[in-house]
């Protein structure tokens, strides 16, 4: 038997429930702001939420990993700051991450 078929109903109806959500979310979004200027204030709000989003992301994942966290965002960070490269970035960030680790912080 595989996972889908031996899948509790509910489960599926919940998964089924949140997409429909998610997406009748999005989509009202798109409609009312095809309807509804956006003013200067909203204006702003919507050029910081980018930036809210990524530190809602970030930050649970610094709490929890604490120092390795820290030192491996923040050198992602510099990178990205000196060279504008995405991947260089990554790749720097979790290689801090793995060598904090491997010396035992």
């Amino acid at each position: 038997m595989t996972p889908i078929e031996s899948a509790d109903f509910g489960l599926l109806a919940a998964i089924a429930a949140m997409a429909i959500a998610t997406y009748a979310m999005r989509a009202a979004g798109f409609w009312m702001m095809q309807h509804i200027p956006p003013s200067g204030r909203m204006r702003k709000m919507l050029e910081a939420l980018p930036g809210s989003v990524i530190v809602a992301t970030v930050l649970p994942i610094v709490v929890r990993d604490g120092i390795t966290a820290m030192l491996a965002i923040g050198v992602a960070v510099l990178v990205m700051l000196l060279v504008r490269r995405d991947i260089l970035a990554v790749i720097a960030g979790m290689a801090v991450a793995a060598s904090a680790r491997a010396f035992g912080l």
